[in-house]
């Protein structure tokens, strides 16, 4: 698994695209090796969603009677939704490039893609945080939350469109293709493996 140190350069890397500089590519490793490496932002994001899973627990149980349990394989379920609706839009990223007659920037997309998820998942993580200690808040947290959500559409957007010039229809399709298959895919799943609050 990548060091810290290591994530830190991919990040610093999609801060500087961010900011529009192109030194920022020479920070992000885009080769076969890269990409496959990317997806140990996954590993990275762990704590991130052990905390989001234990909060859709205690959502869960709070429709159910007192006392009942759930057992180990409510988070089992929940971590087969989360590498499903991780991989998805990938998939669809991969297949959309093809159609535009872009596949070469297929691993560039899919590398930002995966290490972005890793600031990102941890904000939300701090935004779960304060709903778990301070649940007056929670009128607060949606919108934090929403704000969060469009900053991540801001950041992957802007950050697109260093590598697919010229293209708004493509990094509009891509941006949507991230976000709202995964979005559709957690519910349903969530319904289908019976891990969805009553």
């Amino acid at each position: 698994m990548p060091p810290l140190s290591e994530v830190t350069i991919y990040l610093r890397g999609l801060w500087l695209l961010f900011l529009g500089n192109k030194e920022g590519l020479r920070l992000l490793d885009i080769s076969d090796r890269g990409l496959l490496r990317s997806f140990y932002a996954a590993l990275w994001c762990l704590p991130s969603m052990a905390l989001s899973w234990y909060w859709w627990h205690e959502a869960y149980l709070s429709g159910l009677p007192e006392g009942v349990h759930t057992g180990a394989i409510f988070f089992i379920r929940l971590a087969i939704v989360e590498a499903i609706c991780w991989m998805v839009p990938l998939i669809l990223i991969g297949v959309l490039l093809y159609a535009f007659g872009a596949r070469g920037k297929f691993q560039a997309i899919i590398v930002v893609a995966n290490w972005l998820s890793v600031p990102f998942s941890y904000a939300y993580s701090v935004l779960i945080l304060i709903a778990l200690l301070l649940p007056s808040l929670h009128g607060l947290v949606a919108i934090l939350w929403f704000a969060l959500l469009l900053t991540l559409v801001f950041t992957f957007s802007r950050i697109v469109r260093f590598f697919v010039r010229d293209q708004p229809l493509l990094v509009t399709a891509l941006v949507m293709t991230l976000l709202v298959p995964g979005m559709i895919l957690s519910e349903l799943l969530q319904r289908f493996l019976g891990v969805y609050p009553t």
